[in-house]
């Protein structure tokens, strides 16, 4: 029996390698799986915990949408929907944070880190919005949750969520707890000029990340100024960890090359940092170049991006619907 999957993207415009790598490009293999049923949200609710331009944000959640369609994500196969479009998401998140304690939400990392120093001024959203993202997966009785080490606690929140739910209502597992689907390897690209930092949109440099709609000319400029170090190509993984930035550029190519580790540094041991660089801006630009060419053409057709998004919100509203009404009669509404 296949998993029944649930995963959301922020729509945070100028998608890079990294969201590829580590999250869409997992997304496509696991949709080709025998018999799993995927849903694969554009989180749009929880871009707005942190203010939005309104114009910007409609053309990201577009983006965000062609991406998925031009790295494979097929909407005959998985229902593609933004949130904003179900409101069974924001209803089912209501109750589901009158089960939530406080002392989980006090413990979220994340929160910590993206309210910085001046957390009395963060929003409630982005306070709560792990409940949100509970309601979110619990609402499909999605089975396998594909994360991140990022994510991990909010996953672990939903769990919880999901068994005091039950446990209050006494109904037996009406909330399904869902398991973690981790990827093992490269799910954290790392930046081009510094393999201790996540490649992020936010960093100032561009250098730094390979975008999506990146052209051929940029990505061999910036994996050419990727920053290596002055020892040798490895010969074994053997203390690969202290050289953080040799690690990401052969856990990028390996991961394209749908490849282990080991097997990327036998292919280029002995070899010169420049020859390896070329081989590596040379399979990106084979795999990313045809999604960078599709999200393009995709762009130029933003009825027929809404229109899928419409259709996937129908599917979707369907299924969450149906789960927030059963929750109404549990709860005595």
């Amino acid at each position: 029996m296949g998993k029944k999957i649930f995963s959301g993207v922020q729509p945070t415009g100028n998608l890079h390698l990294g969201n590829y790598i580590g999250a869409i490009k997992n997304f496509v293999d696991l949709q080709n799986e025998t018999d799993n049923q995927c849903i694969f949200c554009v989180v749009d609710l929880h871009a707005i915990t942190v203010k939005q331009d309104p114009n910007e944000l409609k053309k990201n959640i577009r983006e965000t949408t062609a991406a998925f369609l031009a790295s494979g994500i097929k909407p005959e196969q998985s229902i593609i929907f933004n949130q904003s479009l179900v409101p069974a998401h924001a209803e089912g998140s209501w109750i589901l944070a009158c089960v939530a304690r406080m002392g989980w939400l006090n413990r979220m990392t994340q929160f910590k880190e993206k309210a910085g120093k001046d957390k009395e001024k963060a929003s409630v959203g982005l306070y709560i919005y792990p409940v949100l993202m509970a309601a979110d997966i619990l609402l499909y009785d999605a089975t396998h949750v594909p994360v991140g080490e990022d994510q991990k606690q909010h996953l672990e929140l939903s769990r919880d969520i999901a068994q005091k739910f039950n446990s209050d209502f006494n109904s037996l597992n009406f909330l399904k707890v869902p398991e973690p689907l981790i990827q093992k390897s490269f799910s954290r690209i790392m930046s081009l000029k510094d393999g201790r930092k996540k490649m992020s949109k936010s960093d100032p440099s561009d250098l730094s990340r390979i975008n999506l709609k990146d052209g051929k000319d940029e990505i061999v400029n910036k994996i050419k100024k990727a920053k290596t170090d002055n020892d040798p190509m490895p010969a074994s993984d053997d203390k690969l960890n202290e050289r953080p930035e040799i690690e990401n550029l052969l856990g990028i190519y390996s991961s394209l090359s749908n490849q282990n580790l080991k097997s990327t540094i036998n292919d280029f041991s002995g070899k010169n940092f420049s020859d390896f660089k070329s081989k590596l801006a040379e399979i990106i630009v084979e795999k990313i170049s045809p999604i960078s060419d599709e999200i393009r053409r995709l762009e130029q057709d933003p009825k027929f991006i809404d229109d899928i998004l419409k259709s996937g919100s129908k599917k979707a509203e369907k299924i969450a619907k149906l789960k927030v009404e059963e929750l109404k009669k549990i709860v005595g509404f």
